[in-house]
């Protein structure tokens, strides 16, 4: 896909906002499958906001209509903020180890969501969330985790503001 006109910058940013995800979603598969760190609610939780992002991602990446790619942009946006507040919470809760995220309560209603009966080896609650793992460059996993969704957000931002324009260009006056 060439990037070089306006509608086509959109629809890369949105295949971006898509890769980002997905590479997310790899990292966590990968620690948990080769180095067994075991997913607890809250990072159940933030897959399921990655989820959320590649399918607005495709949605906007795949349509040439801008009434559709403004609202893939919203979804984004609140799938992220979802993220962003999980990821904060998670983060949060690792620096007060004598709190807890409530595994409890958060587990069977993680548990119940659908992809957790089709793909329980992924979206089923396995950890707790105050188990801190070793960080990777210096940091958690929650917190690369709030980095990366902010970026998602504020380029979701970005695609939204951009896909707003293009709708009112095309609407009649």
């Amino acid at each position: 896909m060439n990037c070089t006109t306006s509608i086509n910058r959109v629809r890369c940013a949105f295949a971006a906002l898509g890769i980002f995800s997905l590479i997310s979603l790899g990292g966590a598969l990968y620690l948990q499958f080769a180095h067994h760190q075991d997913p607890c609610p809250l990072c159940i939780v933030q897959r399921y906001a990655y989820v959320l992002i590649v399918a607005g991602a495709r949605a906007g990446a795949f349509t040439r209509r801008p009434r559709v790619r403004v609202i893939a942009s919203i979804g984004i946006l609140i799938a992220a903020a979802g993220g962003l507040a999980t990821a904060a919470r998670q983060l949060w809760l690792l620096h007060h180890p004598t709190l807890s995220c409530g595994f409890d309560a958060l587990q069977p209603i993680v548990d119940r969501l659908p992809l957790a009966s089709l793909f329980p080896s992924v979206f089923k609650v396995a950890g707790l969330c105050g188990i801190a793992y070793p960080p990777i460059f210096g940091l958690s996993l929650p917190a690369w985790s709030l980095i990366v969704l902010l970026l998602i957000f504020v380029l979701a931002a970005g695609v939204l503001r951009r896909s707003v324009i293009q709708l009112r260009q095309r609407e009649p006056q």
